[in-house]
């Protein structure tokens, strides 16, 4: 299936991920995941985009996000790609391109999806072997998300303060969504949506999705087209 047009729409969550140029990495050290974040809060404050979930790996970034004003998302993103690249190939004394092209992006019927996809941002780290447990992988928004450490980057989503009265019980019910492992038909269907830029989320919302944006988010079907009954052949008898 194609990639269909990316869509930058105010108030709708995205889930962001760009990947390193031929999977290298894009990070070597601390002071660029550090880096990284103070670029990506100061874009988001810039650009009106609010944060709610993110995870930076070696060779991969991941975040969930909400745009408050329209192309609020693509204006972040380049900010960072100028930002950050520049950074890295000054200290690295490297010149060229960092990153696989342009990032992917797809946006969240949050109902029925927000959570889930930040659990499968959030739980790379640990699927990938790079730490033992989710808390110990500092480069991602788990530990805010679990009363661990605050994170000055994140905006909390109203679903996710739904969650509790307060951070702690908040905290408490967000553990309880990593109880149980993913479906792996799910986690194929956030990466192929992912891949091609669908919208992930239901015909209901897909349909009011084309309304605001006023263009097709959904793959045509594949097979040539039904004929109508009126111009059927029809056998002489």
């Amino acid at each position: 299936m194609p990639r269909l047009p990316r869509l930058n729409l105010r108030d709708i969550p995205q889930h962001i991920v760009q990947v390193g140029h031929n999977n290298l990495p894009c990070f070597f050290d601390e002071e660029d995941y550090q880096y990284y974040l103070i670029s990506l809060r100061n874009a988001a404050d810039q650009y009106h985009v609010d944060v709610h979930a993110y995870v930076l790996l070696p060779n991969m970034i991941q975040i969930i996000a909400t745009p408050r004003i329209p192309d609020g998302i693509s204006s972040v993103m380049q900010s960072l790609g100028r930002r950050y690249v520049q950074f890295v190939n000054h200290r690295y004394k490297r010149s060229g391109t960092l990153w696989r092209g342009r990032y992917k992006s797809s946006l969240i019927d949050s109902e029925a999806y927000l959570l889930t996809c930040y659990r499968y941002v959030e739980l790379r780290p640990l699927y990938l072997g790079l730490a033992d447990s989710l808390g110990n992988y500092p480069w991602s928004s788990f530990n805010h998300h679990v009363n661990i450490k605050r994170d000055n980057l994140i905006c909390d989503h109203h679903l996710y303060l739904a969650l509790g009265e307060n951070p702690q019980a908040r905290a408490q019910a967000y553990r309880k969504l990593f109880r149980y492992s993913f479906d792996r038909r799910l986690l194929d269907y956030i990466a192929e949506t992912i891949k091609l830029g669908h919208v992930l989320g239901g015909d209901t919302f897909k349909e009011k999705i084309e309304q605001i944006a006023k263009q097709r988010v959904r793959p045509l079907r594949r097979g040539r087209p039904k004929k109508s009954k009126k111009n059927r052949w029809k056998p002489v008898t």
